[in-house]
Formats: structure tokens, C-alpha cells, sequence
């Protein structure tokens, strides 16, 4: 009994789609255009954006110069973000902001751009080129329209992205820093991302970390470097070391870093004796007497 109920009501659903097709298809093939936009309208209305947004589609090159289209293309540009197609929608609505610059929804429809441009921002261990142009946008429209009342969200999402290109940028720094033990040029890879960092995000909670890891990566490059680059290393290695400590004096990693801070020091000292000890071969004794040369 129960399954003769469900079969009937999944006959009844599979009827009025199939109606409900068939009245949109027949609407696509025979429907005036005024049919068409009140039919998507409608659909826009009752939330159906995939068929409101076909039928948007069909009627904005016919609407061209008419009173319609304005607004055709404004629902159109939402439908497309309705049903999440994010990088299709930015560009309609950047399309429209620019062609009804004087619309009373300009201002909207350049929010939509840069929240459009924000949601289809990618994770942050993916390219970031996106959220760059997000933010861009985004600022952009803070520009043009400071009073807004989307000023607020606009700013947060500004904030969120630059938080993605933080965690981007800490993960690279940290990569070419695990990869580093196997050549020289990672180890100075690594000192060069990890001071690209903290000049671009001098507040961020990974500067501790980096700067230790900065002393770390000094360090091992000073230790496997040729003996003429060697007292230099180890000077940067003592430098990134006291730049540690002033900024974090009570840092977790203070014991590792202090060990490689005092190896550097006796290799600066070594060094340096050695320099001192070839200068000395180097200069003639003044003690010693002068050759003598015979004459025949």
C-alpha cells in the first residue's frame, strides 16, 4: 500500500516537471519577448535562476535601447551568481556598473563585481593572482563610494583576503625552508622569503616563528659555505639572531637560537685568528737581517 502511494505521489512530481518543461520549452520556441521577460522575471522571482537566467540571456540582445534592458542585465549578472558561477557573474556586473554608470544600481552591481571576485578567490596554497585582483576591486569600490553601507563587509573581506596571502606567503617561506638542506641556493631562498615577509606583514602571528627559522636557515648557510663567505654568514647568522631577541626576549625557541648564535660567535673568533695568522706570514719580520748578496 505504502509503495503504491509513493509511486503515485513520483508520478504526480515527474508530471508537473514534465509540464513544467514543456511550458518553458514551448516559451523558448513561441513566447514574445514581452512573454519571455515577464516569464523571467517571474522565474527570478520564484528563485529559479537557471531558467530566469536562460531566458535574461536570450532577451538582452533583443532588449538593446529599450526600457527592459537595464534591468535585464542586472538580474541576469544574479542569476549567474546565484548559482555560484562566480567569475561569470563579476564580469556581468562589472560589465553593467560600466555601461549604466548613471543606473540607481551602479553602486550595487560594483559591489557584486568585487564580492563576486571575492568568493571565487581560491584556497590559499593555490595561485593568488585572483585574490589580488579581489582586493584590488574591492578598494576600488571603497573609493568610488565611501558613505556605502557595504563600506563595512567590504573592508572585513579586504582583510580576510590579506590574511590568504599571509598564510601563502608564510607557507612558501617555510617550504623553500624545509627544502633548504639540500643546496645552497634554498638556504638563501629562504633568508630572502622570510625578509620578504616580515616587511610585508610586520604584525603577522608567523614573524616569531620566521625569525627564528630566519636565524636557523643563516646559520646553515654560513656552515656550508666556502671558507671566503664563511665570517660573513655567521655575522648574519649573529645579526638574525639579536633581531630575534629584541622583538620576542621571551620566544619558545630562544634555547635553539642561542646555540647557533654562540657557534657562530667562536666560528667569527676562528675565523678571524686564522685571517690574523696568514697576515702574519704575509708581513716581513723586521728582526730578521737582511740578505746578504756576495759579490764575485
Amino acid at each position: 500500500m505504502q509503495n503504491r502511494r509513493f509511486i503515485g505521489i513520483l508520478l504526480s512530481v515527474l508530471v508537473v516537471l514534465f509540464s513544467s518543461c514543456s511550458d518553458f520549452t514551448r516559451l523558448q520556441k513561441k513566447g514574445t519577448d514581452d512573454e519571455k521577460y515577464k516569464a523571467a522575471v517571474n522565474y527570478y522571482k520564484k528563485g529559479d535562476w537557471y531558467r530566469s537566467g536562460i531566458l535574461f540571456e536570450e532577451l538582452i540582445p533583443v532588449l538593446k535601447g529599450s526600457t527592459e534592458s537595464e534591468m535585464a542585465q542586472f538580474y541576469y549578472a544574479y542569476t549567474q551568481y546565484h548559482q555560484k558561477l562566480f567569475s561569470v557573474s563579476a564580469q556581468l556586473f562589472k560589465r553593467f556598473y560600466e555601461t549604466f554608470a548613471r543606473s540607481d544600481y551602479a553602486h550595487e552591481a560594483m559591489y557584486m563585481y568585487a564580492y563576486s571576485l571575492y568568493k571565487d578567490t581560491p584556497n590559499f596554497n593555490l595561485d593568488q593572482s585572483n585574490t589580488v585582483m579581489a582586493m584590488s576591486a574591492l578598494q576600488d569600490f571603497i573609493n568610488a563610494y565611501p558613505e556605502s553601507p557595504f563600506r563595512q563587509e567590504s573592508t572585513g573581506m579586504i582583510l580576510d583576503l590579506r590574511k590568504k596571502l599571509e598564510r601563502k606567503a608564510y607557507e612558501r617561506a617555510k617550504l623553500y625552508y624545509k627544502t633548504s638542506g639540500f643546496n645552497i641556493a634554498s638556504y638563501k631562498s629562504s633568508v630572502v622569503a622570510i625578509n620578504n615577509f616580515q616587511k610585508e606583514f610586520p604584525d603577522s602571528e608567523f614573524n616569531e616563528e620566521l625569525a627564528y627559522l630566519k636565524v636557523d636557515a643563516q646559520y646553515s648557510l654560513a656552515k656550508n659555505s666556502l671558507d671566503t663567505k664563511q665570517k660573513e654568514r655567521y655575522q648574519e647568522a649573529v645579526q638574525a639572531y639579536q633581531a630575534l631577541i629584541d622583538k620576542y626576549p621571551n620566544s619558545k625557541f630562544l634555547k635553539p637560537a642561542e646555540k647557533m648564535y654562540e657557534t657562530s660567535l667562536k666560528e667569527i673568533d676562528r675565523i678571524a685568528a686564522q685571517e690574523k695568522e696568514k697576515e702574519k706570514l704575509k708581513t716581513p719580520d723586521p728582526n730578521r737581517p737582511a740578505k746578504v748578496t756576495s759579490i764575485n
